[in-house]
C-alpha cells in the first residue's frame, strides 16, 4: 500500500486522497460499462459496518450482494448454489399449495426454518442465474475467500483496500478506510450511482432501436418475401400463342381454293 500512503503520523498511515479520488473514478467508469452491457456485479460485505449499507444501496439497483457469511464455493461451486436457490423456490411453491395445509406442525416448522436459513444466505443472489461479470468487495482481508474464488474464475475484483491489506490481489484498487461506515457509504453510493447510469443508458439505447433492427425483426419478413418469390417461380407458365402454332390448312382445302 506504499504508493497510496501520503504520510505516517504517530504510527498511523494516512491515505493520499488524491489517489483515492482517481481510483474511485476509474472503478466507477468500469462498473458503469459492465452494467451497460447487461451483466451482473456481485457486492460482498459481511462486516458489521457495511451490512445495512450494502443491503440498502445495492438492493435499490437490483444487483446481487452478500452481506451475511460467505459460503465457501459460492462461485467455484456455482451449480450447487443454484440448486439450493431452486429448492428455496420449491418451498415457496409448496407454501402456496393446498398440500401445505395437510402437513403437521412439526413438518411446517422444519420447512419454515430451512426456508429462513436459505433466505439469509442466498436470498440476495436468487436472481443471479450465472456467474457475475465482476465483484466488488469491502475489506479484501476479511473477504479473502471470496477474492480467491473470483481469481480462480478470472472474475475482475473491485475492492476497498485499507493500509493493512495487499492491493496486488485486487484488479481495481480503491485505497480507503474500510472500517468507517461513512467511508463505505460514500464509496458505495458513487459505485451504485454509476451502475444506475449504465443501466439507464442501456435502456435508452434499447428504446431508440428501430423495430426492424431488433433481434428477429426482419426474419419473418425475409421468409415471407422468399415464399412469394418461390410461389411465383413455381407457378405454371401460360402458353403464348404464336404464328407457328396456328393450324395449317390441309392440302385438299388448298386445291379446292385453286
Amino acid at each position: 500500500m506504499a504508493p497510496y500512503v501520503f504520510m505516517e503520523r504517530n504510527g498511523i498511515h494516512i491515505i493520499d486522497l488524491h489517489k483515492t479520488a482517481a481510483k474511485i473514478d476509474e472503478a466507477a467508469d468500469a462498473l458503469k460499462q459492465i452494467a451497460k452491457s447487461g451483466r451482473k456485479i456481485l457486492f460482498v460485505a459481511t462486516k458489521k459496518q457495511a451490512k445495512d449499507i450494502i443491503a440498502d444501496k445495492v438492493g435499490a439497483i437490483n444487483m446481487p450482494y452478500v452481506n451475511e457469511r460467505w459460503s465457501g464455493g459460492m462461485l467455484t461451486n456455482f451449480p450447487t448454489v443454484r440448486k439450493a436457490v431452486k429448492k428455496m423456490g420449491s418451498i415457496d411453491k409448496l407454501m402456496g399449495d393446498d398440500a401445505w395445509n395437510r402437513l403437521s406442525k412439526r413438518e411446517k416448522l422444519q420447512i419454515t426454518r430451512q426456508r429462513a436459513k436459505l433466505e439469509k444466505t442466498l436470498g440476495s443472489i436468487k436472481d443471479l442465474n450465472r456467474l457475475p461479470a465482476a465483484m466488488f468487495v469491502v475489506d479484501v482481508m476479511k473477504e479473502h475467500i471470496a477474492v480467491r474464488e473470483a481469481q480462480k474464475l478470472n472474475i475482475p475484483v473491485f475492492g476497498m483496500v485499507d493500509t493493512n491489506s495487499d492491493p496486488r490481489k485486487v484488479d481495481f484498487v480503491i485505497p480507503a478506510n474500510d472500517d468507517a461506515s461513512n467511508s463505505i457509504e460514500l464509496i458505495l453510493d458513487i459505485m451504485t450511482q454509476s451502475i444506475k447510469e449504465g443501466l439507464s443508458e442501456r435502456k435508452a439505447e434499447k428504446d431508440k432501436e428501430p423495430q426492424g433492427d431488433k433481434k428477429g425483426g426482419n426474419k419473418g419478413e425475409g421468409r415471407r418475401t422468399r415464399a412469394r418469390k418461390e410461389d411465383t417461380s413455381a407457378a405454371p407458365k401460360q402458353p403464348v400463342a404464336s404464328s407457328s402454332d396456328e393450324p395449317k390448312a390441309s392440302d385438299e382445302e388448298t386445291k379446292k381454293e385453286e
